[in-house]
C-alpha cells in the first residue's frame, strides 16, 4: 500500500509540475495551405516554418501559460476548398487567429468569411489586392508585386532607361503587376513603349518579343511571370540577341530560374527576398541576424534551407506571436488591434511598421535589387 500511494504522489506531482501548460486550453492557430499539388513549392515551406515555431514556443513555455496548438488544411490550389477550411477552422476549430492563403485566389476566396466572423488573418499570398483596400481583419506578411514593380522601375530609373518594354502572362499575377507597373511608370519617368501579353505558362512568346524587338527606343525589356516561362523568354532573349537589360519578376527569384535559364540568366535583374542575399548582405543590416536564425533552426529541423515562401511564414507567427504577448490575451478584437499596432518588429523581408491605414507594414526595402553573376545573385542595391 505504501508504494501504491508513493507511486501515485509521484504520479500527482509530475501531473502539477506539467500543468502550467495544461491548466487552459490550447491557443490554436488555424492554417490552410497548397502542401500538396501545384502549389506545393508555397505551402509545404510555409507548413514546415509554421511547425518549427508552434514547437519552438511550446518548448520554451508557450504564450500565457498555454500551449499553442497548430491546426492546418491542406487545400491545394482549390479556392472552394479554401473557404470550407476556413469555415472549419471558424466553426469547428473554434482558432483564434489563421495564417495562410498561399495563393492570391485562396486569400481573397476567404476574405468576406474572415471579415463576417472577425477572426484576425495573417495571409502569405503576394497580391496588394488583399491588403488594399484596407479591410479590417485582414494582414498580410509578404511584399507586394506593386513593390516588386516599384523596385524595378527605380532601378531603370538609376540606370537612365527612359523607355521600357513590358511583357507579362494573362494569368492573375501577371496581370496584376502589369497593371501596377502601368501605373508606377509614367510618375516615376519611364514611358512603356511596348505592352504584350503572353499565355502563362506557355513557350510561344516568340512572336511578343518580335514585336517588342522591331520597336524603336527600347531600354529595357521587363517580364512579368513565373515558373519556367522565365526561363524560357530568358533564353529567346539571348538568342534573339537583345541588346537591352532584362528584369525579371520577384517570382523568378529561385534556384530553378538559375538552374533552367544556365548561362543565359547572366546579367538578368531582378527583386529578391532578403533572403535570397543572405551571405551577402551588410552586416549591419537589421534582418540579417533574423535571418540567419530563422536559416539554422530551419536547416537544423528540416535539413534543406528555407524558401522565401516559408519566410512569409515566418514573419506571420513572429507578428502573431508578439500580438499575444503584448496584449496578453487571445481575445479577437483586443488581438486584432494589437497585430495593426505592430511597429518596429524585424522580420526577414523588413521591419514592419503595420497601422491602420496599412495592413502589411512593409516598403520597397522589403526587396533587394540583385543580378545573376556567374550563377549566383548579387545585390546591386
Amino acid at each position: 500500500m505504501r508504494l501504491l500511494r508513493l507511486l501515485i504522489l509521484a504520479g500527482w506531482l509530475a501531473a502539477l509540475a506539467a500543468s502550467p501548460l495544461r491548466a487552459q486550453a490550447p491557443i490554436r492557430i488555424g492554417t490552410f495551405l497548397s502542401v500538396t499539388g501545384a502549389g506545393a513549392f508555397l505551402g509545404a515551406p510555409a507548413l514546415a516554418t509554421l511547425k518549427l515555431y508552434v514547437d519552438l514556443t511550446n518548448a520554451q513555455g508557450g504564450l500565457l501559460g498555454r500551449r499553442l496548438s497548430l491546426i492546418q488544411y491542406d487545400v491545394g490550389i482549390d479556392t472552394r476548398a479554401a473557404q470550407t477550411a476556413v469555415r472549419r477552422l471558424i466553426d469547428k476549430d473554434k482558432v483564434d487567429a489563421i495564417i495562410g492563403g498561399s495563393t492570391t485566389g485562396a486569400a481573397m476566396a476567404v476574405i468576406p468569411i474572415i471579415e463576417q466572423s472577425g477572426v484576425p488573418f495573417l495571409a502569405l499570398a503576394g497580391s496588394a489586392s488583399i491588403t488594399s483596400p484596407v479591410r479590417k481583419w485582414v494582414f498580410k506578411s509578404s511584399p507586394t508585386e506593386r513593390l516588386a514593380c516599384a523596385k524595378i522601375l527605380a532601378d531603370i530609373v538609376k540606370r537612365d532607361i527612359k523607355s521600357i518594354a513590358l511583357l507579362s502572362g494573362d494569368d492573375g499575377f501577371g496581370t496584376a503587376m502589369a497593371g501596377h507597373c502601368r501605373q508606377l511608370a509614367g510618375p516615376m519617368g519611364v514611358t512603356i513603349i511596348a505592352d504584350e501579353v503572353y499565355r502563362s505558362r506557355t513557350r510561344r512568346v516568340s512572336r511578343q518579343m518580335q514585336r517588342i524587338q522591331k520597336k524603336a527606343g527600347v531600354g529595357a525589356l521587363v517580364n512579368i511571370g513565373f515558373g519556367g516561362t522565365t526561363a524560357y523568354i530568358t533564353q529567346q532573349f539571348r538568342r534573339m540577341k537583345f541588346q537591352v537589360p532584362l528584369y525579371q519578376s520577384h517570382a523568378a527569384a529561385n534556384q530553378d530560374f538559375l538552374d533552367l535559364a544556365g548561362p543565359a540568366a547572366e546579367g538578368v535583374r531582378m527583386p529578391v527576398a532578403p533572403l535570397v542575399l543572405l551571405d551577402r548582405l551588410a552586416p549591419g543590416d537589421p534582418v540579417r541576424p533574423v535571418i540567419a536564425a530563422y536559416n539554422k533552426l530551419y536547416r537544423g529541423r528540416w535539413e534543406v534551407s528555407p524558401s522565401v515562401y516559408g519566410a512569409h511564414a515566418h514573419d506571420a507567427i513572429q507578428i502573431l506571436i508578439a500580438a499575444i504577448r503584448k496584449a496578453r490575451s487571445t481575445n479577437k478584437a483586443a488581438l486584432r488591434r494589437t497585430i495593426e499596432g505592430t511597429k518596429g518588429l524585424v522580420g526577414t523581408s523588413g521591419i514592419f511598421k503595420i497601422n491602420a491605414d496599412d495592413h502589411l507594414g512593409l516598403d520597397v526595402t522589403s526587396l533587394r535589387m540583385a543580378e545573376v553573376r556567374s550563377g549566383a545573385w548579387e545585390p546591386v542595391d
